[in-house]
């Protein structure tokens, strides 16, 4: 069976774009693979965090995803910090890595902007840690975003020139998997900017934990333009904020762009989001609920993830003893 790996940012103020970019497929991801999901709180604290936010951000995140249909029987639902050997993988690759390929990742330069010389060890070395959390494990598979493919490709070349080497095929060469329809959902003020959590606009975003009627605002409040709706898809090639929409409508009704205009075509955009507030709130609503349900026992949610963090490192344990042996570490 495939081992799947992913990780995911316990920064709070989870939104639609994480749901349909991501979450939804690690739900769907759960037939026939052995899944692992991580709550990567080492990799939050590579830009600074305040303690109690982080804590609780985690344990949002984790309500979020068992609310989504994460099963913690049959998935292994946990936080990355709980299991040592994240760390101690990493140190390992830190020394098989080059700097070189560091100096490639566009992502640093990205959070780094202008002031490199304060930017973090760890924000540089970020990549190195992300190739450990797969490998701690020897996942065969990753989902992955469009903005992750560079990192795993370095996740590759570190498996490939360590087992170089040390002469071994240990670890394996992981694969990335995209699925899933509206993979970028984007802002609903700008169709042409991701959706974020980050944006200073609360309007921008639909957040997990909105009420149904705070839905539905932001969608009729959502930037449009003044032409009714198409009946094909070609039709919005360059209209980015209307294939936004209809984007996120194809994704909630697990349908398709062709479909949705098809129903809606030549009409106006006050009868569209109508209809997409309700499809929106129908799916929406049920896991917010759920949300509040389980961070109202901050105990359960606890024991979530430490009954996870257990059966990781019961993965992880033999993987790194065997490291340790072929790197060549004396083992007591």
């Amino acid at each position: 069976m495939p081992r799947v790996f992913s990780g995911i940012q316990p920064t709070g103020n989870l939104h639609l774009g994480n749901y349909l970019g991501a979450i939804r497929n690690w739900v769907l991801m759960q037939q026939g693979n052995e899944c692992l999901y991580c709550i990567v709180d080492l990799h939050a604290i590579t830009v600074r965090q305040e303690p109690q936010a982080l804590s609780a951000s985690t344990r949002e995140v984790t309500a979020c995803l068992i609310a989504a249909g994460i099963d913690t029987r049959a998935s292994i639902l946990f936080n990355q910090s709980q299991v040592a050997g994240h760390a101690e993988l990493a140190w390992i690759f830190n020394c098989v890595a080059r700097l070189g390929w560091l100096n490639r990742m566009t992502q640093f330069k990205e959070k780094a902007g202008k002031d490199r010389e304060n930017a973090s060890v760890g924000l540089y070395a970020y990549p190195n840690l992300m190739a450990a959390d797969i490998l701690v494990y020897r996942a065969t598979h990753v989902p992955v975003g469009e903005d992750q493919k560079q990192h795993l490709e370095l996740a590759r070349d570190i498996a490939q020139s360590f087992n170089h080497q040390y002469g071994v095929e240990f670890f394996p060469l992981v694969e990335p998997v995209i699925t899933g329809p509206a993979t970028r959902v984007m802002s609903l003020r700008d169709g042409t900017a991701k959706m974020s959590k980050s944006d200073a606009s609360d309007y921008s975003r639909i957040n997990m934990t909105d009420s149904p009627d705070a839905i539905a605002q932001k969608i009729r409040k959502a930037r449009t333009d003044p032409h009714p709706l198409p009946g094909d898809p070609a039709a919005l090639a360059e209209r980015p904020e209307a294939a936004n929409l209809v984007n996120i409508y194809a994704a909630l009704s697990n349908s398709d762009a062709a479909a949705v205009l098809s129903a809606f075509d030549g009409a106006p955009f006050s009868r569209f989001k109508e209809k997409l507030a309700e499809l929106a709130t129908q799916v929406i609503a049920p896991m917010t609920g759920e949300m509040r349900r389980l961070l109202a026992d901050q105990g359960y949610i606890d024991a979530v993830l430490r009954d996870g963090a257990g059966r990781a490192r019961s993965l992880a344990e033999p993987i790194l003893r065997e490291v340790h042996r072929i790197v060549g570490f004396v083992q007591g």
